[in-house]
């Protein structure tokens, strides 16, 4: 199958545009890009995707072998550079779609111009002096609630991802976006998830690199954001004054400009 209908591939923007590549993270899609897309169109040539499972993508591709690590989804990735002959991407990947970019990266270093890695994570749980966020007991408790009951565990946690909870429409959006998956993918995807660790991965790579976090993230709180940027030689850690995990959909202005700013420098 090929990778523009299998991952429901969607390209805007500038045909002579540098090319930005838009990586959504665990229970979205292209469609959490929208308040973001058409900005970065207006200097870029933005490519748009559904991971498989997820949106509009061809579910039947989708099986637990091939996503029960991030190893596919990073093949998918380069598969959709190879398809649409991509070169010199900006790949942006939010949440966990930044650890997917940065295994991507490490494989095909050479298709890539730079990554953005937005409210990122490589691992989400505490572990010595690593503070990921999250205890094991933690984890263990969000999986079992995503397990018996995914639309009440999607309406629980959307407001903790989404921050923001004087404006409820962001967590609205974001709790749609996860009543929109099949759930049995949905737990297969939260356990490659949250029990991924991509740590050891990080000093690998080698291409120019943003880190984006926002000022205050639940699910990535700030010194992730600095423990990535320590581990990446030579990148830039940017700080929105944005809160919860999703600035695309809370603060889209600061976070196009962040992109674009990044993308642009030459």
């Amino acid at each position: 199958m090929d990778a523009r209908r299998r991952n429901n591939v969607t390209v805007i923007g500038r045909e002579d545009g540098p090319t930005v590549l838009l990586a959504h993270g665990f229970g979205c899609d292209q469609n959490l890009w929208r308040l973001v897309a058409p900005k970065l169109a207006e200097r870029f040539r933005v490519v748009l995707f559904d991971h498989v499972g997820s949106g509009r993508s061809d579910t039947a591709a989708w099986s637990p072998q091939r996503y029960s690590t991030l190893d596919g989804y990073a093949e998918d990735v380069l598969d959709i550079c190879a398809e649409l002959d991509l070169r010199d991407v900006v790949l942006v990947g939010h949440s966990v779609s930044a650890m997917i970019a940065v295994l991507a990266a490490r494989r095909e270093p050479a298709r890539f111009a730079k990554l953005v890695l937005l409210t990122p994570s490589p691992c989400y749980l505490d572990d010595g002096d690593y503070r990921g966020g999250f205890s094991r007991a933690d984890i263990d408790e969000l999986l079992d609630s995503l397990e018996s009951n995914y639309l009440g565990w999607s309406a629980a946690m959307a407001p903790v991802i989404a921050g923001n909870p004087d404006r409820p429409e962001v967590a609205g959006e974001l709790e749609a976006s996860f009543c929109r998956t099949d759930p049995a993918i949905a737990r297969v995807f939260a356990r490659t998830t949250f029990l991924s660790d991509n740590r050891a991965d990080l000093a690998g790579v080698t291409v120019p690199t943003a880190v984006v976090q926002c000022s205050a993230d639940a699910i990535a709180p700030p010194e992730v954001g600095q423990f990535v940027h320590d581990q990446i030689r030579g990148s830039v850690l940017v700080t929105l004054d944005a809160t919860g995990h999703c600035p695309q959909l809370s603060d889209p202005e600061q976070t196009a400009a962040a992109i674009a700013g990044f993308a642009g420098v030459r």
